[in-house]
């Protein structure tokens, strides 16, 4: 996610620096056309304006839909911090020995509450992993330069960014030595340490550690916690549908392509000052289409691992702290924070 309060001249020359090239180049070649004479074509401006207008629509509805997509997400992932503190609460409260017929210690009872709130700790960042896995649409499984451009971004602007330090706390201090080789041996391993929840809520209820109301009201949570998780999965396994997210590049490619058979010959007319201005203007209008394009094919995928992702570790490494100090505990992990106006 992107912290600063805009985007520098430098950062925008550095994104968008070989779509600027290449459409200076073209726009200066079709211009030298034009000035020796060599081509005449040219193409009424009126059906231009249509297509760019239509076009606009097209990649505007694209773009909307991008942008709801990242906010569903975000939208998803504060439901996950609100419940991991219903959790803890819950937790912290439930587990006593006001309704045990064998009574146990403070240390029992904190050991309990430990191994409830790390393996909750574990799913977090076992979900996110799993979220950051690529799909086949994604860009980084693209192959050629738009895979190598999705690698450079990851490493400059994305996950690469905390490459030097630990993307997540290590899982094995958080999940019981039996269980680690176990979960980590299945398809969906987030999904196994819910039910491992379920399965350590039950023990208790069967101790009498927590009666069924207390037991019915944490496994709600536990639910909704497969409800977030499942939503979280639906919008990484499925895409936008590709008649949206490809045609609109197609439309910006024709338009593109029609624009300076229209307006270079259009700016040629005031003079031989207006071949200087052809190259730029018709560049910039060409631009413009270029990176409404960008800005929506970039934003379609909220878990991909780079700069404009959900900043899932920072919310897992919150949500940590927040457990781990109901827990009574000091020694916590510092904040994630951002780097290169980015956080992850």
């Amino acid at each position: 996610m992107i912290v600063t309060k805009g985007i520098s001249i430098l950062s925008l020359i550095k994104w968008t620096g070989h779509h600027i090239i290449w459409l200076l180049v073209l726009m200066s070649s079709l211009a030298s056309l034009y000035y020796f004479n060599i081509i005449a074509f040219r193409i009424p401006w009126l059906p231009i304006s249509v297509i760019g207008t239509a076009v606009a629509f097209y990649v505007g509805f694209k773009n909307n839909q991008a942008y709801d997509r990242m906010w569903e997400a975000r939208k998803i992932w504060g439901g996950i911090v609100n419940d991991s503190r219903t959790w803890g609460m819950m937790v912290d409260g439930f587990i006593s020995n006001l309704f045990a017929s064998s009574k146990l210690s403070p240390v029992e009872l904190y050991q309990i509450k430990k191994r409830l709130i790390y393996r909750h700790v574990a799913w977090l960042y076992t979900h996110r992993s799993q979220l950051l896995i690529p799909t086949p649409w994604e860009h980084i499984s693209q192959g050629g330069h738009l895979a190598k451009y999705a690698e450079k971004y990851q490493q400059q602007f994305g996950v690469g960014l905390i490459a030097d330090q630990h993307s997540h706390s290590e899982l094995e201090q958080f999940l019981p030595e039996d269980e680690i080789e176990r979960l980590f041996k299945t398809k969906n391993t987030a999904t196994q340490i819910i039910n491992e929840q379920s399965r350590d809520l039950k023990t208790m209820r069967e101790k009498g550690i927590i009666d069924d109301f207390r037991h019915m009201e944490m496994m709600s949570i536990l639910r909704s916690f497969y409800t977030l998780q499942g939503k979280n999965e639906r919008i990484k396994k499925f895409p936008l549908p590709r008649q949206y997210a490809n045609m609109s590049r197609y439309f910006v490619g024709i338009f593109i392509a029609l624009l300076p058979f229209s307006m270079i010959p259009e700016l040629l007319e005031v003079g031989d000052y207006g071949l200087w201005l052809s190259v730029p203007i018709t560049a910039l209008i060409g631009w413009v289409y270029v990176m409404m394009e960008v800005i929506g094919d970039y934003s379609e995928n909220p878990f991909q691992g780079m700069g404009n992702d959900i900043p899932m570790l920072s919310l897992c490494r919150t949500i940590e702290i927040d457990l781990r100090e109901m827990l009574g505990e000091t020694d916590l992990p510092p904040i994630i924070e951002s780097k290169k106006g980015v956080l992850m």
